[in-house]
């Protein structure tokens, strides 16, 4: 019956290489509001996130499962109520390998939204900060947000790299496999146990760290644009990497190549 049955995964490619298209030719108005929407929505999982870690009454474990179950707020954000996010836009890769997408519209896209979702992502710290929100728990707030962005600003350019690949790697799949769902329970559950994965081990997405950033030097943090960008370069090229080759290249390798054999893969 309609609404019970999931999308097979070779209509999930279809799907995910149709909406690329769509994606890369929307008007630069459109598609700037929507990143920074989405820069927003995942800055609000990061908050989330953040509020939980700053528990000490919670073991390591729990603490970072349950913190990266809240912060899957952000991506329902993205994909439910409609924005576009630089790393679930990486599946965009798909369009362009099947010659729907050209090089400069991909390109444009990315850089884009990248600077849309930049500005929805600090413009929420902003506002976190003015409101007074990291003063809760006696301040155990605001220090988690400092202890964090300085952590990150410590990884090794390498390891910022690596983790950002297997973060887009998760993000990616739960984009993917939200594109399997009909209803919003659907891609609810799709889309909660990648981002939860990806929190708990630590990995870097790097629109979260564009609210952790900004915030962690708003409440004094010694961390500056130097660091912020030591960070994010990495992390981006990881996350492209991650999205857009081992995710949106090895799908479209199975599915949607030229000479690909029709029942390919799983039905």
């Amino acid at each position: 019956m309609f609404g019970f049955d999931a999308y097979a995964p070779k209509e999930i490619a279809a799907r995910v290489s149709a909406v690329g298209v769509g994606k890369a030719q929307l008007p630069w108005l459109t598609q700037g509001l929507l990143g920074v929407l989405a820069g927003a929505f995942i800055g609000l999982g990061a908050l989330m996130f953040a509020l939980v870690a700053s528990d000490a009454t919670l073991g390591f474990a729990a603490s970072r499962l349950l913190g990266g179950l809240t912060f899957s707020l952000g991506l329902l954000l993205v994909v439910v109520a409609g924005a576009e996010l630089f790393t679930g836009n990486n599946l965009i890769a798909m369009a362009w390998a099947g010659g729907h997408v050209r090089t400069m519209e991909l390109l444009r896209n990315w850089a884009w939204v990248c600077a849309a979702n930049f500005v929805g992502a600090a413009g929420l710290a902003v506002l976190v900060w003015l409101s007074g929100h990291a003063g809760l728990n006696q301040g155990a707030i605001g220090r988690t947000v400092v202890q964090i962005a300085t952590s990150k600003a410590q990884l090794p350019w390498s390891e910022a790299f690596f983790r950002g690949v297997l973060c887009n790697v998760l993000v990616c799949m739960a984009v993917w496999m939200s594109f399997a769902g009909r209803s919003v329970a659907d891609k609810a559950l799709a889309i909660v146990f990648p981002i939860t994965a990806f929190v708990a081990a630590g990995f870097e997405h790097s629109i979260a760290n564009m609210y952790f950033f900004p915030l962690a030097m708003l409440l004094g943090a010694p961390l500056g644009v130097g660091d912020m960008l030591g960070n994010l370069v990495p992390v981006i090229a990881g996350n492209i990497v991650g999205g857009s080759v081992l995710v949106a290249g090895v799908y479209w390798t199975i599915y949607l190549r030229p000479g690909a054999a029709p029942g390919a893969g799983p039905a």
